[in-house]
Parts: C-alpha cells; structure tokens; sequence
C-alpha cells in the first residue's frame, strides 16, 4: 500500500514539473516516464547505473532535471524543422541510465534518439527501456563516442565531462553545416568555456529552472565556427 501512495505522490509531482515546464505531456508520456522510473529502480539494483538510489531523488534529480531541457531542445528542434531538417537526430553521450536521452526520447517522439555508452550494461539498459517502453525512436549505443562517424544534428550530455573533452571526442558524429552542442551543467562553468577549441564557439547559455530542485542549472550551446 505504501508504495501505491509513493507512486501516486511521485507522479503528482511528475505532473506538477511537468506543468511548471509547460511541456503539455500527454497521460501517455507522464506513464511512460514513470515506467521509465520504475525501470531505472529495477536495473540499478543489478547494474549501479545511477549513484542516487531514492525514488524522490531520481525524481527531482534526474527526471525533473532532465525535463527541464525539454523546452530549448524542442525550440531548438522546431528552427531545424523550419530549415527544412525534419528527420532530427539526436545523439546522448555518457547517457548512462539514459538521462536525459530516453526523457528526451518520450517527450519529443519526432526525433531519433540515440544513447552511446562505453558501459556495455548501461547501453544494453537503454535497449531494454526501448522495448519495454515501446519507443521506436530510442536506441542504446555501445561504443565510445569517438569512433562514432555517422552524423547528428544535435549531441547531447548531462554531467559528462568538461566541455573541451566533450565536443572533441564528439566532434566526428556531429553534422558540420548545421549540428550544435547541448551541454547541461551546474554552474555557468566560465573556465571550461574559456578553454574551448577555437574553432568551436557558444552561441547561448541558457539558465535552467527545475521544479523542486534548487540548484543552478543551464544548457551550453555550441556550434563549430
């Protein structure tokens, strides 16, 4: 019983976020993104794919933050659309429990997600949230990011590494005429921006608001020069 009322009380607060956001989230996706919960739980008793272990918190702390990079990445979805870009791909690095790739996989369902990993059970989680969460537009990559080549429009990460590593390692899977960056951070992180290639440049640093998190929080944008 106690964990019908947690479930219930979680996903008020999943609602509530996600209201705060304006996302307009469907019944269906505010299911999928507590079956997605519900899966991450599971396979991180066997796995360790995430360090938080409290629903509350994975709640606040990864699908709330996650949810809050939703808006730009669908503002950002929508100029490609207008530029004639309509099958967007997305590439999530260091995505782990696929945060934020699968929320972004659920709450943008036009564009094609992938989620790359070097840990072979975390890629292999990603593949199993896709079939059980029927999304067609997700997939786990095990790989390291480097020697990936096929191109995307957009390459994602969530406290993956520096921004200089990042877009290195990264820089062969990204389209050049029109591919950005997405980085979300803590903290506006001055220095790492500061030691960035110079043939890489940020266009915008956007602040993140997260419902019940009170943190900083911001996207990076950047795109090659």
């Amino acid at each position: 019983m106690t964990m019908a009322v947690t479930n219930d009380s979680l996903r008020q607060q999943l609602h509530a976020g996600a209201d705060a956001l304006a996302l307009g989230l469907t019944d269906a996706q505010i299911t999928l993104l507590m079956d997605f919960l519900a899966l991450l739980q599971k396979w991180n008793k066997v796995y360790n794919l995430t360090s938080v272990r409290d629903p509350q918190e994975m709640m606040t702390h990864h699908l709330l933050d996650s949810l809050a990079a939703v808006p730009p990445l669908r503002r950002h979805v929508a100029v490609l659309a207008g530029k004639g870009h309509h099958a967007v791909r997305l590439l999530d690095v260091g995505s782990g429990g696929g945060l934020p790739g699968v929320v972004f996989a659920i709450c943008c369902p036009e564009v094609d997600v992938s989620c790359v990993d070097t840990v072979g059970k975390k890629a292999a989680f990603i593949q199993q949230a896709a079939v059980a969460l029927k999304l067609r537009n997700l997939h786990g990559v095990h790989a390291r990011v480097e020697t990936l080549t096929t191109p995307f429009d957009i390459i994602s990460c969530r406290a993956f590494a520096s921004l200089p590593d990042f877009v290195t390692w990264s820089r062969a899977a990204l389209v050049a005429s029109h591919g950005v960056w997405l980085a979300m951070k803590g903290k506006h992180p001055e220095d790492e921006i500061t030691a960035l290639p110079t043939d890489v440049s940020v266009f915008h640093v956007e602040q993140l608001t997260v419902p019940g998190l009170d943190a900083e929080r911001c996207i990076i944008w950047m795109k090659p020069v």
